[in-house]
């Protein structure tokens, strides 16, 4: 029988030539690499889109994550910070997480709010409406993610109480979304390495993605995405700087890793057709990735600030639904607008009128491609309209 000091030698060759392999199958997937979607783009004649400043304006500032919180929290905090949004699929509704404590469900088109929910912790990452649009779902450093039913008696106080609460993440809860046209189904990632798959109405995890399988993430994931067009497949981005696929019908493996950024993946979304996907990193840059071959197909870079040598991270992305746009929200509170086939800039929310005064922590496009909320630091979020270019968006 093999000693300890033995099989922990096998191992170790075992992983050189693991990883030996791995590199070798980087250099093949590179040599083949021969251009990528800006300079084939080129070569076929395509012309960057244009924008003038007056054609993506800002109609709506939403103001109300700056409710009379505790006095502790409020010199903690001085301004309640936006972290996350989501729209709902068919209304014009937008829900808002704050770290004021409180979950806000607007209407876009009035600047209402139809709901304020108040957390019973305040230190919320993340939310999401439900496909029906009647429920919404969040969670941060409380490791649980809360499901509100919008449609329940609120109290003398006007709080809406929690109609469940899944429990069963070792860590912090970085980001939830409810799989599409399934309300009793929710997937969620956090700092715990992992990625679960919940039944809402019973609250048990049905699935779980990493944690003691080789496979998974070895860093807190951040972010992930439903491919709308299968979903049955889900990318995660994490602080390992990897984004992984994977199966909800196979849980132990992912089904394939993208390597290339060189910082925390803060973002990921699929791209309008499902078979790729982008995502927005740290280390400055947006890619674009290729599902199928694991290949990456472009890289948006943008030069370092002025003033500073470092690039400001990226903190969300979002795609139009034609997918020719990507908008991108930064740590200095640029918001640019790429042409995806050229990797160009097209248009600097962060120069416009009315923009932001902080860090981008969000933004997310209406369903049908509309309209564009961004969330921030700086406590409001801000509906930006198209008024031309609706064929391209």
């Amino acid at each position: 029988m093999a000693s300890v000091a033995e099989l922990k030698e096998k191992h170790a060759a075992a992983t050189a030539s693991v990883n030996s392999l791995r590199e070798r199958l980087r250099q093949r997937r590179q040599m083949l690499l021969d251009t990528d979607v800006e300079r084939y783009s080129r070569t076929q004649g395509r012309t960057p889109v244009s924008f003038n400043p007056t054609d993506l304006v800002c109609c709506r500032t939403l103001q109300g994550h700056s409710g009379k919180e505790e006095l502790e929290f409020e010199m903690l905090f001085k301004k309640k910070k936006v972290y996350s949004l989501d729209w709902t699929p068919e209304k014009n509704w937008i829900v808002s997480a704050s770290q004021d404590g409180r979950l806000i469900v607007w209407n876009a088109l009035t600047s209402q709010k139809t709901h304020a929910i108040k957390l019973h912790c305040p230190w919320v990452m993340t939310c999401a409406f439900a496909p029906n649009g009647q429920s919404v779902a969040c969670g941060g450093l409380d490791s649980a993610c809360s499901i509100f039913n919008l449609n329940s008696q609120a109290d003398r106080d006007g709080n809406i109480p929690v109609s469940r609460i899944l429990t069963g993440h070792k860590g912090y809860v970085s980001s939830c979304q409810y799989v599409p046209d399934q309300e009793t189904r929710l997937i969620t990632s956090s700092g715990d390495q992992t990625c679960v798959l919940w039944d809402v109405t019973t609250g048990q995890r049905i699935s779980i993605f990493g944690g003691e399988f080789p496979s998974g993430h070895t860093a807190d994931v951040l972010s992930l995405s439903i491919n709308s067009s299968n979903t049955n497949m889900f990318v995660s981005g994490s602080c390992d700087a990897t984004v992984r696929l994977w199966d909800i019908r196979i849980a132990s493996r992912a089904v394939r890793t993208y390597h290339g950024h060189e910082g925390d993946i803060n973002s990921v979304k699929f791209f309008p057709d499902g078979q790729r996907f982008g995502t927005g990193s740290d280390d400055g840059t947006c890619r674009l990735f290729d599902m199928r071959t694991g290949h990456q197909l472009q890289v948006y870079s943008r030069e370092p600030d002025r003033n500073d040598n470092e690039l400001p991270t990226v903190t969300s992305i979002a795609f139009s639904i034609s997918g020719r746009l990507l908008f991108a929200g930064y740590s200095n509170g640029d918001c640019y607008v790429w042409d995806t086939l050229l990797a160009e800039v097209v248009l600097n929310l962060g120069n416009l009128q009315n923009s932001h005064e902080g860090r981008i922590s969000c933004l997310g496009l209406s369903s049908d491609g509309s309209a564009l909320c961004t969330g921030s630091w700086d406590k409001n979020l801000k509906i930006w309209a198209f008024s031309g270019h609706r064929k391209i968006v």
